[in-house]
């Protein structure tokens, strides 16, 4: 399961919206071995583009640093989806390499980037398997 504060869900769901018709893509790492979300990091899709995003490689290989200096692992890779269900796809699955991750796909096929809900989805990504997961959302992680 999933547990994610509720400012960590919001700020997820409105970089899916803003980024719209792109999709948006992003990190939220923890402390290592903690399964905790606790830090936002909203990533650059460097593809640009509506049906594939990709992390800037120069901006990954920071990230990675400063999680590593700062004892911290990807605890959830985000992506949106922008016309299709939040299910991984084929080319998500590949790409899948954080076995602990939990991946998050937000699909904003209904409303964009205006009010309203989104379909909002948790998966564990390992070895080409993909387990959809439960979700809870919290007012803060204690």
């Amino acid at each position: 399961m999933l547990t994610i504060d509720q400012a960590t869900y919001d700020a997820i769901v409105a970089h899916a919206k803003r980024d719209h018709p792109d999709e948006a893509c992003g990190i939220v790492a923890g402390p290592e071995g903690s399964d905790r979300p606790e830090r936002f990091i909203e990533m650059i899709n460097a593809a640009g583009s509506p049906t594939f995003y990709e992390f800037d490689s120069t901006d990954l290989l920071q990230l990675y640093k400063e999680m590593d200096a700062n004892d911290e692992e990807p605890v959830v890779v985000y992506h949106s989806h922008t016309a299709t269900e939040a299910y991984p796809s084929r080319t998500d699955i590949g790409l899948a390499m954080e076995p602990n991750a939990h991946y998050v796909l937000v699909s904003t096929r209904e409303h964009g980037p205006d009010a309203g809900p989104v379909e909002f989805r948790s998966y564990r990504i390992v070895d080409g398997n993909v387990t959809e997961e439960e979700i809870s959302i919290v007012a803060t992680l204690s």
